[in-house]
C-alpha cells in the first residue's frame, strides 16, 4: 500500500514512517507539512491512502481531504488527530474521510485502520465510534454547519488564510489570484457569516476548527 503522510510535525511524521515501514505491506511514498502540499503530492505520487492531520496552517486537513476526495477519488484519507471534537469528526466525514483516529491510539490501531480502508471499509477510534453512535453527528442542520456549508471551497481557503494573519497580497500569491479578488472573497465571507469585522471572521475560524489557534 502506497501511503502519504501529511502532518506539520516532522518528528511525528518520521515516527509514523518508521512504524509503517516495519510492515512490508506499507510503503511511505512521501511526506507533506501542510494540506496544500499534501494535495500537490497526491497529484504527483498517486498514493492509495493519505494519513492526514487536521490542524495545520495554510490549508487544514479537512479542506485538503475535501479537495483530494473530489479530484482523486481512488485515494482514501484517514484522519489522525489529537482532537476528539464533534465538529472535526463531522467535517472530516462530510469531506470524505474513510477513518478518524486519535494520535493517542496505538500503532497497531493505525495499521488496522489502513488495512480496513484498503479493503473498502472504514475505521474509527473507539471514542470516535461512541461519539457517532450516541448521535453527536446528527447536527447537520445546526447554525454553524449551515454557515460552513454555504461557503465555497475557495471561500473556506481564504477564510483560513485571513484568520492566520496573511495580507491580501500574501493570500493572492498563495492562491494565484489578484488582491482585488481576495477582497471580494472577504466581502462575501463577511456577508455569509454575518460578520462586521475581520476579527469576527478570525474568531469564527478558530472556534470552528477552520484554522488552528496560536497555541
Amino acid at each position: 500500500m502506497r501511503v502519504l503522510l501529511v502532518d506539520d510535525h516532522t518528528l511525528f511524521r518520521q515516527g509514523l514512517r518508521t512504524l509503517l515501514e516495519k510492515h512490508g505491506e506499507f510503503r511511505v511514498v512521501g511526506e507533506a507539512e501542510d494540506g496544500r502540499r499534501g494535495v500537490t503530492l497526491v497529484e504527483e505520487l498517486h498514493p492509495d491512502v493519505v494519513v492526514m492531520d487536521i490542524a495545520m496552517k495554510g490549508l487544514n486537513g479537512i479542506e485538503a481531504t475535501r479537495q483530494i476526495r473530489s479530484r482523486f477519488p481512488n485515494t482514501q484519507v484517514v484522519m489522525l488527530s489529537m482532537h476528539l471534537l464533534e465538529s472535526y469528526v463531522r467535517q472530516a466525514l462530510e469531506a470524505g474521510a474513510a477513518g478518524y483516529l486519535l494520535k493517542s491510539a496505538a500503532g497497531s490501531e493505525l495499521v488496522a485502520a489502513l488495512e480496513s480502508v484498503r479493503n473498502g471499509g472504514s475505521y474509527f477510534s473507539a471514542p470516535v465510534s461512541r461519539m457517532i453512535v450516541e448521535g453527536y453527528l446528527e447536527t447537520s442542520k445546526a447554525a454553524t454547519v449551515e454557515k460552513l456549508s454555504v461557503l465555497t471551497p475557495r471561500e473556506r481557503e481564504v477564510l483560513q488564510l485571513i484568520a492566520e494573519g496573511n495580507s491580501y497580497k500574501e493570500i493572492a500569491t498563495a492562491l494565484s489570484i489578484s488582491p482585488k479578488t481576495v477582497g471580494q472573497h472577504r466581502d462575501r465571507l463577511m456577508q455569509k457569516l454575518h460578520c462586521r469585522r475581520t476579527a469576527e471572521l478570525v474568531k469564527f475560524a478558530v472556534r470552528e476548527g477552520v484554522t488552528p489557534d496560536s497555541e
